[in-house]
């Protein structure tokens, strides 16, 4: 997909490509703006190993022929009619104005396997790219030299940047989030965030409030708090699938979120949520007292059987099933589903308390990239179905 526009002359735009597959009523969808292509193959860039060895044909077969496996014009036709060969390295393009025309400027020779995301920051003329040889690296797009790189914990899925404090964050399959400090041509890591009990699929930066959001496979979005309140981390949870896009509008502080269930769900962040609990431990139920189905010695003692344990979503309490036989929901929580809580706790949420902070809309296909564009308030999205659909949303983002 597009990864961002150099400066260039105005006869025609630079960008640079992830030549990845798409990976959809709402609202009025915009008139002819739905349609169906052949998918592109993600790119898979064999460089920033053994330079010797990444120039060698005999070991880079497809180097030798423009990078396309297949080789020669043959190949590179196919590649560019969207074939199912694999392009080896991030390129950079010149893009004609009415869009027709795709001449091939410049690779950057960051991985030894396939490219999973790739940015472009205009103001620093730098290219970021991560691989599925869990490196990082980034580029000078102007002279095409490599400036650094980082080895990730497993392989990455997220890539956003903070123009202003030059930090990168790295989401990963393993679940954490990778904060680095970028220099001209060194990087140090910061801190990592562990929240999410499955992989990160999703990230969005929002570089006014300083806030990072992060959507993963464990049907969750994990906002975190990084410029006023250090620490804070608030869950999201609104899906019934993996989340797989995230996008932020920032002038009217909201959420768009899409996952692999079809839904979009439209987030009111400008609200003050709260923190999820931490699950306590106890060998009994902190309510009655009762014990749980581990406790051999109170169980004995009292001669009962044990009980199986719960936790209540809003206090955080370890209790026993009858004790926590009620359902509500808690948006300020994050929880827009009816989620178990203690008895005590169900009483004192009131009304209020339970007012929906989420929009719900059916996309009716598995997406698995969005974009917002605030100027028009159109949403596109992309699926595992081909089909790419732009959507109006001002009647929900105004």
């Amino acid at each position: 997909m597009l990864a961002g526009f150099r400066r260039s002359a105005p006869a025609s735009q630079r960008l640079c490509l992830n030549l990845c597959p798409c990976s959809s009523s709402l609202l009025s969808p915009a008139p002819r703006r739905s349609w169906r292509r052949r998918p592109r193959r993600a790119p898979s860039s064999d460089g920033g190993g053994d330079p010797a060895q990444a120039s060698d044909p005999q070991a880079d077969p497809a180097a030798a022929d423009g990078g396309v496996p297949g080789g020669g014009e043959y190949g590179r036709d196919r590649a560019q009619r969207g074939g199912r060969h694999q392009r080896l390295r991030g390129q950079e393009f010149i893009l004609s104005e009415d869009y027709n025309k795709m001449t091939p400027v410049k690779n950057y020779q960051a991985h030894q396997s396939r490219v999973t995301m790739i940015l472009f920051v205009l103001e620093l003329e730098w290219v970021l790219s991560t691989g599925q040889d869990k490196q990082f690296a980034w580029h000078c797009s102007e002279s095409g030299q490599r400036l650094g790189g980082y080895r990730t914990s497993a392989v990455a899925s997220g890539l956003q940047f903070d123009v202003e404090t030059r930090h990168v964050f790295i989401g990963d399959h393993s679940g954490q989030v990778t904060i680095l400090k970028l220099e001209q041509e060194n990087c140090t890591l910061v801190t990592t965030f562990r929240g999410h009990t499955g992989g990160v699929t999703a990230l969005c930066w929002d570089p006014v409030q300083r806030v990072l959001f992060s959507g993963s496979s464990d049907h969750s979005v994990i906002m975190w708090d990084i410029g006023g309140r250090k620490g804070t981390a608030i869950e999201l949870q609104g899906h019934n699938d993996k989340v797989q896009a995230l996008s932020y509008a920032q002038h009217t502080r909201q959420l768009i979120s899409c996952g692999g269930d079809g839904g979009i769900v439209v987030w009111n962040m400008d609200v003050e949520r709260q923190e999820t609990p931490e699950w306590l431990d106890s060998d009994s139920c902190q309510k009655c007292d009762q014990p749980f189905f581990w406790n051999f010695k109170q169980m004995w003692d009292s001669k009962k059987i044990g009980l199986r344990q719960h936790h209540c979503r809003k206090c955080g309490k370890a209790v026993c099933g009858k004790c926590s036989s009620k359902r509500s929901s808690i948006p300020l929580m994050g929880f827009e589903f009816e989620v178990r809580v203690c008895d005590s706790c169900h009483e004192a949420i009131t009304d209020e308390e339970r007012a929906p902070t989420a929009t719900f809309h059916d996309s009716k296909h598995n997406i698995v990239h969005v974009h917002f564009d605030a100027t028009r308030g159109w949403l596109l999205t992309s699926g595992t179905d081909k089909v790419i659909k732009l959507w109006d949303m001002t009647p929900v983002v105004s």
